[in-house]
């Protein structure tokens, strides 16, 4: 703990050494020709100052005019100004920023340093930009593009030293999360800042004036759209945080089924694996996959209604075999409450129709009945006839297949169970079958893909 804080310590007096030195040295440098025409040290420190409040926050780092406008001070005017628009700018929004003395220090020193060594660079490869004032070229744009990226890389450096101090941020994942990402508009603006400069040494202060408006309309709609995209992530993930209490209600609602009847979530998870696998072989597309697979594991939701009497009989009168006629409904009813899980209340609600219109609820026929309701009533049907944990002794696999086949026709759909078995053929009905509820259930996968918007 020690050795950390006199780390920091250390580090902080750094700071404030190197500060003081470059405002000693540009004090020494600068010279009255730099600060010549007035108007343009006037533009640039007004465009600086206003590209900074009109910061655009992104998920990493900023959209700002503001380093635009500095580089354009470091290449046209020269050290002195850039120093001094650099360290105003700092000392302004850090002010109204609130921020801890530390950050004051790093912001003051890392403007001044940027500035002084950008402006140092182009002065080295280019001389003195009032010598050039009406023949720059390709040469001095390119020099404005390599100090553009001279000098982000080295803000970026100097503010990833003080996290690295403060919080112990790598400076790896600090380059992969907050640099990388950035490139692509970092190199726009390089360009844009390269433009500006080449215009303003040939075509004077008017263009750089009307560059100034279009910068401010620019970051008038960038911030528009960046507002608008923040509303539309907020939304979604509201929509995320129901879809997650809608459902974790119905998966609760599982759970409490499966505490009065343990073969219920296993028969939940087993029916779900085999109708996805099922719904595959028949050629249904992702969004169809999804919803076979949701419904089956919650076709037996309506259960949960159900007394104890019913999930475990010994015999049933009329009004018994009534409620259990009942339970697709119930559990439709209750699916169907959440945004965007009508196809799967449908699913849920048709499981227990028979081809030959003899089932219920609604008495459909063939395919009438819905194609998800159909591959959930061939596998549940298979899995409840070979499961061990059955009221009766489960059959083997061969019996189950030939039973399926009987059945084909008449309770289920005669294409459908062709394909089935086939793909029992392909794989053992043992890994097709062997799975559990959580791991099946994929919560937070099938409330995200649930959750999304439906498509017209």
């Amino acid at each position: 703990m020690g050795t950390s804080d006199l780390i920091r310590r250390l580090y902080w007096a750094g700071e404030a050494l190197v500060f003081a030195a470059v405002m000693v040295v540009t004090a020494r440098m600068t010279t009255p020709q730099e600060w010549t025409p007035v108007l343009l040290v006037i533009l640039l420190a007004a465009l600086t100052f206003v590209g900074d409040r009109l910061s655009a926050a992104m998920v990493r780092g900023q959209l700002t005019t503001a380093h635009i406008a500095l580089v354009l001070a470091m290449t046209l005017l020269g050290p002195g100004p850039a120093v001094v628009i650099g360290v105003t700018v700092a000392l302004i929004t850090t002010a109204q920023r609130s921020l801890a003395p530390r950050l004051w220090l790093n912001n003051l020193m890392t403007y001044a340093v940027f500035a002084f060594a950008g402006a140092v660079a182009a002065r080295e490869l280019y001389g003195s930009p009032q010598a050039h004032h009406g023949s720059a070229g390709l040469a001095f744009g390119l020099i404005v593009f390599g100090v553009f990226l001279f000098t982000i890389v080295l803000n970026f450096l100097l503010f990833s030293a003080e996290l690295r101090i403060e919080d112990g941020r790598p400076l790896i994942r600090q380059l992969r999360e907050d640099f990388v990402p950035l490139l692509p508009g970092l190199l726009a603006a390089a360009c844009l800042a390269a433009l500006l400069a080449v215009a303003y040494a040939n075509l004077g202060i008017a263009v750089l004036v009307a560059a100034f408006l279009v910068l401010l309309i620019f970051h008038y709609l960038t911030n528009a759209l960046l507002r608008s995209e923040e509303r539309a992530d907020q939304l979604e993930a509201r929509s995320i945080h129901l879809a997650n209490l809608q459902f974790g209600i119905l998966s609760m609602l599982m759970d409490a089924l499966a505490l009065r009847d343990r073969s219920t979530s296993r028969h939940a998870a087993a029916t779900a694996r085999l109708a996805k696998a099922l719904a595959i072989e028949a050629g249904c597309d992702e969004e169809q996959q999804e919803v076979v697979h949701t419904a089956a594991l919650l076709h037996d939701i309506g259960k949960f209604a159900w007394p104890d009497r019913l999930l475990h009989p010994q015999a049933l009168n009329d009004e018994d075999w009534s409620m259990i006629r009942r339970h697709p409904q119930d559990g439709a009813a209750l699916v169907g409450k959440l945004d965007g899980y009508g196809p799967v209340a449908d699913a849920i609600l048709y499981h227990h129709e028979r081809v030959d219109g003899t089932g219920y609820p609604a008495q459909l026929i063939g395919a009438e009945i819905p194609l998800a309701s159909r591959i959930i009533a061939v596998c549940s049907t298979y899995d409840t006839m070979t499961m061990t944990d059955a009221l009766g002794p489960p059959m083997s696999p061969e019996d189950a297949k030939r039973e399926l086949r009987r059945l084909g026709g008449t309770q289920l759909d005669e294409e459908l169970i062709r394909l089935f078995l086939a793909m029992l053929e392909r794989q053992m009905p043992g890994e097709l079958a062997e799975t559990d509820y959580e791991s099946e259930l994929a919560f937070e996968q099938h409330v995200r893909r649930m959750a999304e918007p439906t498509r017209s």
